[in-house]
């Protein structure tokens, strides 16, 4: 199966200063894949640069490519609200918008032009059900989004990206805020999530990596320093500073 995303020669700045170091990387299609590193990085930095977020950054500059099914998202001739509807974000902190949890997850929908009362109904339902939230609020979807619960609302945003049918879901540390309970609930979504979506995470908890991952890749310094199968990464890395970052000798 061809890469679902390729990168060839990235390189990003924040103003004078090189985040971003000669990236090349080929991501699969209905795959997770993970990157770990400390904090710093350039982690966070690359996952933007998938779905051209760093373009809303001031004195940012990037060099190299980035395919999307073979297409570069950063040629001229593309639309960038496109790109960013085919290639949605989950952050750390769960974002839900003061509104009903109906309407967040169709925010997206009406955005688009859905007014439908029936598609929209349609959909935003089809978008809990996936993302494991539907049994938990379907008898509450004119309540305030904000009486939910931390992980409740981190499944609800993700309800709110696939409601405008991504292709990709970026997560940034979608755990980071959440209690144990709700983080395995993520991860176990992770797992069913992939077999329609390429899924890219970015986390600190290299247990979490290892648990959920197919591909794993580890930044140092705003370098790819190794890429791989997840198990051969975790159990035989190839680079010493992989290693030493994942027996906790630094970071």
């Amino acid at each position: 199966m061809d890469p679902k995303i390729v990168v060839k020669d990235l390189n990003f700045y924040y103003g004078n200063f090189h985040a971003l170091k000669n990236i090349s990387i080929e991501i699969g299609e209905r795959k997770v894949t993970a990157f770990i590193g400390p904090s710093g990085c350039g982690k966070s930095t690359f996952l933007r640069t998938l779905n051209r977020m760093n373009d809303l950054i001031p004195d940012t500059k990037l060099t190299g490519k980035v395919f999307l099914d073979g297409k570069n998202i950063y040629d001229e001739d593309v639309d960038v609200v496109e790109v960013r509807r085919r290639v949605g974000m989950i952050f750390q902190v769960p974002n839900p918008f003061p509104k009903s949890i109906f309407e967040n997850v169709a925010f997206g929908l009406r955005i688009l032009g859905v007014n439908s009362k029936s598609v929209l109904k349609e959909k935003v339902e089809r978008s809990l059900k996936a993302a494991a939230l539907w049994d938990e609020v379907k008898d509450r979807l004119n309540d305030s989004a904000l009486k939910l619960s931390g992980g409740q609302q981190q499944r609800l945003c993700i309800a709110r990206v696939l409601a405008v049918e991504p292709e990709v879901l970026l997560m940034d540390e979608p755990c980071a805020s959440l209690d144990p309970v709700s983080s395995i609930k993520i991860e176990e979504l992770l797992k069913e999530l992939k077999r329609n979506y390429t899924i890219i995470i970015v986390t600190h908890n290299m247990q979490q990596a290892a648990r959920v991952s197919d591909m794993t890749g580890f930044f140092l310094m705003g370098e790819l320093i190794e890429y791989g199968k997840t198990e051969d990464i975790f159990s035989n890395p190839r680079d010493k500073r992989t290693e030493e970052y994942i027996t906790g000798r630094f970071g």
